[in-house]
């Protein structure tokens, strides 16, 4: 195989031609899989994952991308035990462990994603969107103190990163801190986020004249 290609078709043509050659190497069948999913052949991709796993039965990031695949068809059970398995491999890594609170906030099950994601981020600490998670996860138990506190955190690390502003403006909200929710919805809308309808006609009251 070449060091370098731009041509995707061709990197794809190399790689199965590699894997004809030696079908137990579950790297050739991993960098397939991601050959695959930027083509957005799910269904290619998703064989290519499972011998991937297949050959390496560790392979946590293979676990990973199949969990992805399952979201991606709306099967948050799949989701769910593939990521799972990716964190039985590799009990350190984060990305599965904030996969499987987003199934469980999805569930409405925010005591269980909560518990997820504080492995998760006691791995990786600076993972923005594990704890934008947690205040998502906060806000959904009513613990609208703790959702403060962890878009707070958020912010400090990424003052641009608007669904944080948003999660900010309801637990201010809620506070019944009205001129600082209003703003901090302002700011969520100035950086991207399409802030909810209805929260906006909630806040509407409580702008100046």
């Amino acid at each position: 195989m070449k060091d370098s290609y731009t041509d995707i078709d061709e990197y794809i043509k190399d790689l199965k031609a590699a894997i004809a050659d030696n079908e137990q190497c579950a790297t050739h069948h991993y960098n397939l899989a991601q050959a695959l999913l930027a083509k957005r052949d799910f269904m290619g991709a998703e064989e290519a994952l499972l011998n991937a796993v297949r050959n390496s039965p560790r392979l946590a990031e293979a676990y990973v991308q199949l969990g992805g695949i399952c979201l991606q068809r709306g099967d948050l059970e799949g989701c769910l035990r593939y990521n799972q398995e990716a964190a039985n491999c590799r009990p350190q890594y984060a990305v599965p462990l904030s996969n499987i609170a987003f199934v469980h906030i999805q569930r409405g099950e925010p005591d269980k994603a909560i518990s997820a994601l504080t492995k998760a981020l006691n791995w990786a600490p600076n993972f923005i969107q594990a704890r934008n998670e947690l205040a998502t996860a906060y806000y959904m138990q009513g613990n609208f103190s703790g959702c403060e506190e962890a878009c707070r955190k958020i912010l400090d690390q990424e003052p641009g990163f608007a669904p944080a502003w948003n999660n900010l403006a309801l637990a201010l909200f809620d506070l019944e801190r009205y001129d600082e929710a209003v703003a901090a919805a302002d700011k969520a809308q100035e950086l991207g986020f399409e802030v909810q309808a209805g929260f906006l006609e909630e806040l509407a009251p409580y702008r100046k004249a």
